[in-house]
């Protein structure tokens, strides 16, 4: 019998949309028949997702995932908080409210590491919620890195249609020549490669590589970043992955419309807008966020906490599903090929 994959789910934020798209995205898959899925996160604040949006849930309280009861419209919730003495004020964290974020996120990695689900769905954060809890990080990437002692890891923005790799993430942009190197770029393109086998289940990865100035440089016209480290990093990348296609430093003025069309599996970008502005043109409602390098499977939603729609019953559930069912299908590739979460 074939294993199903079992996922946590983070309800995110208690002052954003989490915890009305995830009754949402439940309730889109209540039969569970390809996955298994169950939420971590507060009885209290779901109890008021599930009464806004108005579908036939029934919470499951567990204290483990083997105690879930995988049924139709059965909400299996492993709580880590009791928010039911605490108002919630839809756009205004707290350090109750930024707490129970954080603990969510914490029990899902602690689960997956121990091998008792296949992979976590993180719901949508706030980076002033994460402060307010103590915590010392800026974003779930961070968190995780730490929670798994990963040294490395990288962010890919994936869809159907197109995925990217950052080099560089949240830092200005003035910055990032001097943050890039040979090795740095080397060492990402074998990432993004071992990735697309283990998780996408893509053979031989073809993976186009962006120049970082106007028309990759024009042979120096416009910046030698391209040939002085972009161009060493994919000629070792080749030298290490002879299995992988990938190319040279070309314009990202067309790279992106290229993988687009179906010419390569992923484009490694060095900057964060250099990817995700033309992501976020193909893949705004669809889009799921992967962190790449960790020893668990982690998807997540392309958007933030959207505090603005916040427990007013206008979220759209499309990423967060997209998510989930990314996340089952790395979880049956490491099945299939059962190599060890």
């Amino acid at each position: 019998m074939k294993q199903i994959p079992t996922l946590a789910l983070t309800m995110g934020d208690p002052c954003g949309i989490g915890p009305e798209i995830a009754a949402k995205a439940m309730h889109t898959l209540k039969d569970q028949k390809a996955l298994h899925l169950f939420l971590i996160g507060d009885i209290h604040v779901m109890e008021q997702a599930i009464a806004l949006v108005q579908k036939p849930l029934t919470l499951n309280p567990i204290d483990h995932p083997s105690q879930a009861k995988f049924t139709p419209g059965c909400l299996n919730i492993l709580p880590v908080s009791d928010l039911s003495n605490h108002p919630l004020t839809t756009g205004v964290p707290t350090a109750e409210t930024g707490k129970a974020m954080v603990d969510s996120i914490t029990k899902a990695v602690d689960l997956a590491m121990d091998g008792s689900c296949h992979g976590v769905v993180t719901g949508p954060i706030h980076k002033v919620a994460l402060k307010l809890s103590g915590s010392e990080f800026h974003g779930h990437t961070e968190l995780l890195a730490s929670r798994t002692k990963s040294k490395e890891f990288a962010m890919m923005m994936a869809g159907d249609r197109l995925k990217v790799v950052l080099a560089t993430i949240h830092i200005p942009l003035s910055e990032v020549v001097q943050r890039l190197s040979t090795q740095k770029i080397t060492d990402l393109i074998g990432l993004t490669s071992r990735s697309l086998k283990e998780r996408f289940g893509i053979r031989n990865p073809r993976i186009g590589v962006a120049g970082l100035n106007p028309h990759a440089g024009e042979e120096g016209l416009f910046g030698d970043e391209e040939s002085r480290i972009i161009s060493p990093a994919v000629a070792r990348a080749r030298q290490l992955d002879p299995q992988s296609i990938i190319s040279d430093p070309m314009p990202p003025d067309t790279i992106f419309f290229k993988a687009a069309e179906g010419h390569f599996d992923a484009v490694v970008c060095m900057y964060h807008d250099q990817g995700l502005i033309p992501f976020k043109m193909v893949h705004f409602h669809d889009g799921v966020n992967t962190t790449l390098g960790l020893p668990i499977i982690r998807t997540s939603v392309d958007h933030g906490t959207a505090y603005d729609i916040a427990w007013k019953n206008r979220a759209d559930e499309g990423s967060l599903l997209a998510a989930i069912r990314m996340a089952a299908n790395q979880a049956k590739h490491l099945i299939q090929a059962n190599t060890p979460l």
